[in-house]
């Protein structure tokens, strides 16, 4: 592969590009911290601890990107349209879920292209859950 002066070939999975367990933990907590207020999004977590969802995101991120397959393990296939289709995901709900997690990757700083491919990522996902155009 080649590198550009002063740069270092980037290898492995992405996951360990961007550092791995620690860096999913910290776009996931500061994605539910944003949460934790959001009075469109918070009624679509059923449970009283934000902690359970964290756990399921983080591991489904880690898994997107070439970390462990705990999700699989624990979780089967992602199946996500599924398994948001008995939330109203709408356009609000959407955009509101993007931009707590816009914030949170703004959080973690990562290198220009890092930030774009998992931005990009996530926009397309959120953009496939939209479920119903009604408020």
């Amino acid at each position: 592969m080649r590198t550009s002066r002063g740069a270092e070939a980037a290898t492995g999975t992405f996951y360990e590009q961007v550092g791995g367990h620690e860096t999913f933990q910290r776009l996931v907590d500061g994605f539910y911290r944003g949460i934790a207020d959001d009075p469109v999004l918070r009624p679509m977590y059923p449970e009283a601890d934000l902690g359970p969802a964290s756990d399921r995101l983080r591991m489904f991120l880690e898994q997107y990107w070439g970390g462990p397959s705990t999700y699989g393990e624990l979780r089967g296939h992602p199946r996500l349209r599924m398994r948001h289709v008995a939330f109203k995901v709408n356009p609000e709900a959407r955009d509101r879920w993007l931009a707590h997690m816009r914030a949170s990757l703004d959080e973690l700083a990562l290198p220009p292209l890092q930030d774009a491919t998992l931005w990009d990522y996530l926009e397309r996902a959120a953009h496939s859950l939209v479920n119903t155009f009604e408020d």
